[in-house]
């Protein structure tokens, strides 16, 4: 794998105050510039910006794809951690008493891309999901 470069990702908010407390108090992330629209954030290294939207009119629901057995939400977005930090961030979230949309558990045990995973979502309703491999070289196993 080549050298890895941060991503960067801009998700909408209904509510711009509430989802910066969101992503600094319960993710832990970092604060960078903002205004009164947007917020950037150091999401792992990577450049993660929130952008105010109004609230639709009607809540749109969520769309789900099977995968392992469980209904995972689409679209979704998150970080591949290392082993040790995916448990500090899932103790961190109960902490918090984040209520997880899929619960902490290991996907594909025992087959290629063995992996750690969780979902949960910002006040928003953005879905989030950040995983973990103890074998990084498993990321794109088939």
């Amino acid at each position: 794998m080549s050298k890895l470069t941060p991503f960067h990702v801009a998700v909408p908010v209904y509510d711009l105050e509430e989802s910066r407390n969101f992503y600094r108090e319960v993710l832990g992330c970092s604060e960078g510039r903002s205004s009164d629209h947007w917020t950037d954030f150091n999401l792992y290294g990577h450049q993660f910006v929130i952008h105010l939207k109004p609230r639709p009119a009607e809540k749109a629901e969520h769309h789900f794809n099977p995968v392992d057995g469980h209904d995972v939400p689409v679209p979704h977005y998150g970080v591949v951690l290392e082993w040790d930090e995916w448990h500090k961030l899932e103790e961190r979230l109960r902490s918090h008493n984040i209520k997880f949309v899929i619960e902490p558990y290991i996907r594909f045990k025992g087959l290629p891309g063995e992996q750690a995973t969780l979902f949960f979502l910002d006040p928003s309703g953005n879905a989030l999901e950040f995983k973990s491999f103890k074998d990084f070289g498993q990321l794109f196993a088939v």
